[in-house]
């Protein structure tokens, strides 16, 4: 029977891609964001989601956001 190769341990793996993807022309940048699982973040974005919608812009804000959302839609698009 042929011997088995050893399988790369999981840090030249990575390197590997890496380098392969610099080769491209491509570099890696590290992005930190929310935790929106966090209950931190849940009770934050509920506290900012009343204090809007009680603003007495309510209205005008919901509308700016609805014709925004709308505009691919307005000039042409599929979507």
């Amino acid at each position: 029977m042929p011997s088995r190769s050893k399988a790369k341990p999981s840090r030249e793996k990575v390197r590997a891609h890496c380098r392969r993807l610099r080769k491209r022309g491509l570099r890696p940048i590290q992005i930190w964001v929310p935790d929106m699982r966090s209950p931190g973040f849940v009770a934050e974005a509920h506290r900012q989601s009343l204090t809007v919608d009680r603003s007495p812009y309510a209205k005008q804000d919901q509308d700016f956001i609805d014709a925004i959302g709308d505009w691919g839609r307005a000039a042409g698009s599929t979507e």
